[in-house]
């Protein structure tokens, strides 16, 4: 499904083998949080989603664990910016902004995206579900 939905957008997004079982499950564990459904069945298909210079729209597995991790526990960020526990990043938008879930409870209970500003520290709706943000940031819709 995702694999064919991102190439009915672009071919120039390259997909890697899937995710084990247990890098879905590291995540959970180390970020303590239940993924969206969605996540996990793109995770299931590749791990991360990457284009032609092999940088990534979707974040692999093992990345999006180092950089929740370095953003939820880097002491200089704790003193400058709001907690980060409660996004879940997957994706860079290549200028330091960071794209994420919303967690409430230890759990992703909406579809939306969200962009995180570094400059300003906001955190800003960008799209309703994954599929919305793949395609508007391919194609140019969304912009930060």
């Amino acid at each position: 499904m995702w694999k064919n939905y991102i190439h009915s957008i672009s071919k120039e997004y390259n997909f890697r083998d899937p995710a084990a079982e247990s890098e879905i499950t590291q995540i959970k564990e180390e970020l303590n949080v239940e993924l969206p459904e969605k996540l996990i069945k793109l995770f299931d298909e590749t791990n991360g989603v990457f284009d032609i210079y092999d940088y990534p729209l979707i974040w692999s597995a093992e990345q999006m664990i180092e950089e929740n991790l370095f953003y939820r526990n880097d002491e200089e960020y704790k003193d400058i910016f709001m907690p980060f526990d409660h996004l879940l990043f997957f994706a860079s938008a290549g200028n330091g902004d960071l794209f994420g879930y919303a967690i409430l409870n230890g759990h992703i209970q909406k579809e939306d995206i969200y962009v995180w500003d570094h400059e300003d520290d906001s955190r800003r709706w960008i799209a309703s579900s994954l599929e919305e943000f793949i395609k508007g940031w391919i194609i140019s819709e969304i912009s930060i």
